[in-house]
């Protein structure tokens, strides 16, 4: 049993974690929240009817890190930080004896590329110190890859292929705003489109293959094809997968902002100089653009993620579509966010849950499909993410 449990990084996912275990009766674990800036955690608290100990961090400094874990005495670290800072926490929770979970893969902050390989390479270390590390317990990654997960179990024989899509149908006000860190973000979506068909990967320029589907809860949204992470280790854990794409929407006026900044530079990861001083392009954008947590009071509409899913059971072809919809405005009312933080932090909270009370326990590295969805699926309805399920869908 885990009874102490560690949160590292408090932006929009990390206060949805922190009010929804506040909100936990009775508390799964003790909790204890860190940040760089001890202040966050400190206002996070003051929202919450529960106690718990706030601290300051270096993400980045593995000694810091380790030094926390020790402090604390927590068993499980959950990673909710940035993707550049995964490896240093990945490595003090060795040092220190401690498990870990996080919700995206690890990003070097020079390359925008998303691979899994450099925390796949940890597996051997956290097998033979006796520790589990969970990958991806986000929605995407994360809740679509126990989704395929499940179905494989209970609706197929086969999986031939696989879609993820996901749709935010919701209105924040702004002219242009990212729902997640703003870096991260345009990072993802700028990068060259690439998915899995017959054991290759094919590449695509940027958001230039798209199609209409018709999202439940919010209509028919034209969706683009992009790379995401979960692809990668569902070509790996989905055995005899023929093809595997995401795709993501995006209104007229987001694209072109994006294109936009793109083309005048303010995308660039690589440093400039100006006015004599060193600045990275998409680091001074984030600057300038609303805070991802203050879009939360006055977004309106919602979100709808899902997988389509198809293959074979008894030999006869089958396609299901399993999904959830999820409301901002509700959100905002529960715990102060919008859809996208609650989308992501909802499932990490119930993997650590799931952590601490043994049902997801064994040494070594993995992704969330390669775990038993069972308890999970049973369960996160009750933590505020529905799942349905329908065999009526078309792929335009």
């Amino acid at each position: 049993m885990i009874n102490n449990v560690l949160l590292i990084g408090v932006g929009g996912v990390g206060q949805v974690f922190v009010r929804k275990w506040d909100l936990l009766d009775p508390k799964p674990f003790s909790l204890h929240v860190a940040s760089r800036r001890k202040s966050v955690c400190d206002d996070v608290r003051s929202q919450c009817k529960s106690s718990f100990n706030t601290y300051e961090v270096d993400a980045n400094d593995v000694d810091s890190v380790v030094a926390l874990i020790k402090t604390t005495q927590a068993k499980l670290v959950v990673n909710l930080a940035l993707p550049y800072q995964d490896l240093s926490i990945m490595d003090a929770c060795l040092e220190a004896g401690a498990h870990y979970l996080d919700t995206a893969n690890y990003e070097p902050p020079d390359t925008a590329k998303f691979e899994y390989h450099w925390q796949w390479a940890y597996r051997e270390r956290f097998k033979q110190a006796g520790l589990m590390a969970i990958l991806g317990c986000g929605f995407d990654p994360g809740v679509t890859n126990i989704y395929s997960a499940y179905a494989l179990k209970h609706h197929f024989d086969t999986i031939d292929t696989i879609d993820i899509l996901d749709c935010n149908g919701g209105s924040h006000g702004h002219p242009f705003a990212t729902n997640f860190n703003p870096e991260i973000n345009i990072r993802e979506i700028t990068q060259r489109g690439r998915y899995y068909e017959d054991g290759l990967w094919k590449e695509t320029d940027p958001l230039s293959v798209k199609i209409d589907f018709d999202f439940p809860g919010v209509g028919v949204k034209q969706a683009y094809l992009m790379y995401h992470e979960e692809l990668e280790s569902l070509a790996q854990n989905i055995p005899g997968i023929k093809r595997l794409r995401f795709w993501m929407t995006f209104s007229e006026s987001y694209l072109t902002h994006l294109k936009v900044l793109e083309n005048v530079g303010m995308t660039g990861i690589e440093p400039v100089i100006h006015n004599g001083v060193e600045i990275v392009p998409i680091q001074f954008l984030k600057t300038l653009l609303p805070d991802p947590r203050s879009l939360a009071a006055n977004y309106t509409g919602k979100t709808s993620i899902g997988c389509v899913i198809s293959g074979k059971k008894q030999g006869q072809e089958k396609t299901i579509f399993i999904y959830n919809v999820c409301d901002h405005h509700e959100c905002f009312l529960e715990v102060g966010s919008q859809a996208i933080s609650y989308t992501t932090a909802v499932p990490a909270l119930l993997g650590s849950v799931l952590m601490a009370e043994g049902h997801w326990m064994m040494p070594g590295v993995f992704n969330v499909e390669e775990l038993d969805p069972d308890h999970f699926m049973a369960r996160i309805g009750k933590f505020g993410l529905p799942f349905k399920e329908s065999a009526h869908v078309t792929l335009s």
